[in-house]
């Protein structure tokens, strides 16, 4: 039974049961840095382009047909009889087939692609349309009622080449493979008469080969760049998965652990105090002799020290309370209409005892006339006993603290604790405002306390829709200033006076 209920506890922080995702997350990361470093030969590279040719032929399956289609019809028309219809299914034939190719790799999934293998069968394919192309520059048609019908061919052949270099530049290779035969072969047909027109067509169709081969070339460089691009943008977007993954399995950590935090506090705080209070009892009984005298004045001093540290017990499991509800959200104030000035002259009373003891004064201005403020009394009364209880703690022997209360520019009202103690570096200011941070000189100081006071004072600021501001310079003091905003204040606002006023938004300094 106890090992169950351990491990219930043990998952209401972190639940181990659970599948981790950044390992998966950080699996596909790696698999796109290694898409990113790679280039046109490396596999994955090729199977993008292979499908990416593939759709390329799908797409204008019907367009090469179709030329082949009108260029046969022109044959027809101009009296090339049967051998331009035996020429047009040869080349019809060629092209299903590619396109039949090209449909088979583009439903195989990219992983599954046998590079090699799809590579091998486009290239046969392309030369098998070549081999069409290649009868059609060996057709002649010495009955044909066209002039220079070999430029006609140059020309048909030049527009092909042209057509091919655009749409297979995704397969290295390919425009080679489909027209080295017919530029050969209509370079041996014309080399018989070796006329003007023909040489110059001849050297066109020979110089447009690798003309064009430069231009696919480019063309599939741009491709490889482009799924560069892609492969780069999703590997960015893996990273923004990881870092949001992290980031909710952070944030789930630190609300499982918050929660199991806010029951510890909730189920030991019964527990802690009411041994407490029987400790504080008795010691007090016994130090201050109600029963009898003590004989031994040690023991009466030991009766001391375990009341007094019984007390400074008590005060540390109530803040440490008041922070963790604070936190939780389930703080709730007893708001009621207050006078702020009031509850600050009070608590300065309350430590006129500790400051004289450290020859400290405590000298206050309070402006006259200050409406009330709709707010918890008691949580004014701790902001301002800690703010003073700071102020006393570390200003020196023979020092000041000024306390001022009054209003602030927009129109509500504020309560400013000033020493002139060592100060705080700028730095630090961040680590004394958060929960049990301490700075360098109350690490050194005999009073070091728990670190628990301004942040009590900021979350009970906050709760009031407040602001708290510390300023702090070395060796000139500190200053703690508490707003309340104007949405608190009940009464309406008299006259603001000519003279000048605390401005917190803009950090304007109190008057001296």
């Amino acid at each position: 039974m106890a090992l169950q209920r351990s491990a219930f506890a043990d998952k209401i922080i972190v639940d181990r049961t659970r599948a981790h995702r950044n390992t998966d997350v950080a699996r596909t990361v790696r698999r796109m840095r290694d898409r990113l470093s790679q280039t046109g030969g490396n596999p994955d590279y090729d199977r993008e382009l292979l499908k990416l040719h593939a759709r390329a032929m799908i797409n204008t399956s019907t367009a090469m047909p179709l030329l082949v289609m009108l260029i046969a019809a022109a044959g027809l028309f101009a009296g090339m009889g049967t051998q331009i219809l035996f020429w047009a299914l040869v080349m019809v034939a060629g092209y299903t087939g590619l396109a039949l190719v090209a449909r088979q790799a583009d439903r195989t999934d990219v992983s599954e692609i046998d590079t090699p293998r799809v590579h091998r069968a486009f290239l046969l394919g392309h030369f098998a349309s070549g081999i069409g192309w290649a009868y059609f520059a060996f057709i002649q048609c010495a009955e044909c009622r066209v002039d220079q019908f070999p430029v006609i061919k140059a020309v048909i052949l030049l527009l092909a080449i042209a057509a091919t270099a655009l749409i297979a530049s995704a397969l290295r290779g390919a425009l080679v493979v489909t027209f080295a035969l017919p530029v050969a072969v209509f370079t041996f047909a014309s080399a018989r008469f070796w006329m003007p027109s023909e040489s110059i067509m001849v050297g066109l169709l020979i110089a447009s080969l690798p003309f064009f081969s430069y231009v696919a070339s480019h063309l599939n460089n741009s491709t490889v760049m482009l799924l560069s691009f892609r492969s780069e943008k999703d590997g960015l977007i893996a990273e923004l998965e990881t870092a949001k993954s992290m980031s909710d399995e952070a944030r789930r950590r630190a609300e499982e652990a918050n929660l199991a935090k806010s029951r510890f506090l909730a189920t030991m705080s019964h527990e802690l105090r009411t041994p407490l209070n029987a400790i504080l009892g008795f010691s007090e009984v016994m130090a201050t002799e109600v029963l009898g005298p003590i004989q031994n004045e040690t023991y009466r001093d030991y009766a001391n020290d375990i009341h007094g540290s019984g007390k400074h017990l008590l005060h540390l499991i109530n803040e440490i309370l008041d922070l963790s509800r604070i936190e939780a959200g389930r703080y709730q104030p007893n708001e009621e209409p207050v006078r702020l000035a009031g509850v600050v002259e009070d608590c300065c009373h309350l430590m006129e005892m500790k400051a004289r003891n450290k020859d400290i004064r405590i000298s206050h201005q309070f402006e006259q006339g200050l409406p009330r403020l709709f707010a918890d009394e008691r949580s004014l009364r701790q902001v301002t006993l800690n703010l003073l209880s700071n102020a006393v703690k570390f200003a020196p022997s023979g020092g000041e603290v000024r306390v001022r209360v009054g209003w602030t520019m927009g129109g509500g009202q504020y309560v400013s604790v000033k020493d002139n103690g060592p100060g705080i570096p700028e730095d630090e200011i961040p680590v004394v405002l958060a929960a049990f941070g301490q700075g360098s000189i109350a690490i050194k100081s005999a009073e070091q306390g728990t670190g628990l006071g301004l942040p009590i004072v900021q979350g009970l600021v906050a709760l009031h829709g407040g602001e708290f501001q510390l300023r702090s310079k070395l060796r000139e003091g500190t200053e703690a200033i508490a707003v309340f905003p104007a949405s608190r204040v009940m009464e309406e606002l008299p006259a603001v006076p000519a003279r000048e006023r605390f401005e917190p938004a803009v950090g304007r300094r109190l008057a001296s």
